[in-house]
């Protein structure tokens, strides 16, 4: 806040008394810190910006330790004090060096500029009317270059301010004669004496402060934007922070910063799909949609459906071939999960049978009985018949097997049955044999005997 501009005070007149308007006598510059710019005889105490507000006046010589001097020579002039928090000012009381003399006075405006006041009518003490909030206190001297000043100016500006006093409430957020009313609770300021709000808390608006901010509007005089808060609502009046949370695509307190480049979803919650093809920007944020496209067997926005249809590969774009049963293949690579349907074979299933084989997979030969032994692919049906002369039964025609197995299976029964009869005829006549044998060689032995004893 800067108060008083191209003020130059000349030592010629004596300070006069003056008496606090109203009831308002805290003096909040008491005893706060303050500076200046270009010290009279830098780190001397005797000039030092302080001396401005301790409290002394009664000597208003600027070799008594009670006046803020500035240097020689200099085209500007600055002072300042620090009320260390942002108060209610009623009016500012500014006592000039004055070198003890005699000097006319007369009241300043409210926080003015002035280009006015010479030798003969600046004021030893200086009273402005200044019912403002502000934490600094400014006064300002400058002097431009030759010729610029008004008549009565000095060629340079000075700081020679032996107290600056300002009056107003020590303590924020309170009005009145003694500063003891408080201020409406939705008011970050009123008016010292009225009460009447001059700036309203972060968060309301309206002339007493008493609307809400709106218009996804929050914060100190409603001039912040909401973020992206779930529904595009109105966030927290105060604070911006979104009640239900964010909307589809944000994230943070606030909910104004994107879903990272693998999230989506309300409160970027969600994980982009694993079957999107990884791209700078994996999946939109607002709706998980897959910006690079779906990796090879997957589809959908958000890449999370397999291919249907019998389809399969990059896009959905290749048609399964004829797998058993019409069933679909593999939707990345288009394998058969059972095998090939009747009359096809190959890695897909896309290859047709040759000409001599039929059946699933290609598996079965077709019978010698076709003509070049060609058949229908699918049920094994000739193409065309041979003749009977033509016919040729080999052990590869599936049609002929059966009989071939039941009289195969006939003449080996009957050849076993003939086996059977020959070894039991043998063995008969072998038992025979064996008997008359038996008989013969025991009739010698019996007469051999015989002839022993009668000779």
């Amino acid at each position: 806040m800067e108060i008083f501009r191209r003020l130059h005070c000349l030592p010629r007149a004596e300070k006069q008394d003056f008496k606090a308007a109203n009831n308002f006598q805290d003096n909040i510059a008491f005893n706060k810190p303050a500076w200046q710019l270009h010290q009279f005889i830098p780190d001397d105490d005797f000039f030092n910006a302080s001396n401005a507000v301790d409290g002394r006046k009664s000597d208003l010589r600027a070799w008594r330790g009670q006046c803020a001097i500035s240097d020689n020579d200099q085209r500007t002039a600055t002072w300042r004090v620090d009320l260390q928090n942002i108060l209610s000012i009623r009016h500012i009381t500014i006592y000039y060096r004055t070198e003890n003399a005699a000097w006319e006075r007369a009241d300043g405006e409210l926080c003015f500029h002035d280009t006015n006041y010479t030798r003969d009518t600046i004021p030893a003490v200086l009273n402005v009317t200044c019912p403002v909030h502000g934490q600094y206190v400014i006064y300002y001297n400058e002097r431009k270059q030759e010729g610029g000043n008004p008549d009565g100016y000095s060629q340079y500006a000075f700081n020679e301010l032996c107290e600056v006093e300002v009056y107003g409430c020590p303590v924020p957020g309170y009005y009145g004669p003694d500063c003891s009313i408080p201020c409406p609770d939705t008011c970050r300021y009123c008016h010292i004496e009225t009460g009447v709000c001059q700036g309203c808390k972060p968060g309301y608006q309206g002339h007493q402060c008493e609307l809400q901010c709106d218009g996804l509007k929050y914060g100190a005089g409603c001039k912040e934007d909401c973020g992206t808060c779930l529904g595009y609502t109105q966030c927290h009046h105060i604070n911006g922070t979104c009640l239900q949370g964010c909307h589809f695509g944000y994230e943070g307190i606030l909910c104004k910063t994107k879903c990272s480049p693998w999230k989506f979803g309300k409160n970027c919650a969600q994980n982009c799909s694993e079957n999107c093809v990884k791209d700078s920007i994996i999946c939109k944020g607002t709706t998980g949609e897959c910006m690079g496209g779906c990796r090879p067997g997957w589809e959908g926005l958000q890449c999370n459906m397999v291919c249907f249809d019998r389809k399969y590969g990059e896009n959905c774009s290749q048609s399964c071939g004829r797998c058993k049963g019409h069933k679909k293949c593999h939707h990345v690579y288009g394998t058969c999960f059972d095998g090939c349907d009747r009359g096809f074979n190959g890695m897909l299933c896309g290859e047709e049978c040759e000409s001599q084989y039929h059946g699933y997979n290609c598996a079965d030969n077709c019978s010698t009985a076709c003509v070049n032994q060609t058949c229908n692919s699918i049920d094994g049906t000739c193409l065309q018949m041979m003749t009977v002369q033509e016919q040729k039964v080999g052990p590869e025609d599936i049609n002929l097997v059966p009989i071939l197995g039941g009289v195969v299976g006939v003449a080996l029964a009957c050849l076993l049955v003939v086996v059977i009869l020959l070894m039991l005829r043998r063995y008969s006549l072998l038992v025979s044999t064996l008997k008359l044998m038996y008989k013969e060689a025991a009739s010698d032995f019996l007469y051999l005997w015989n002839r022993r004893f009668i000779s």
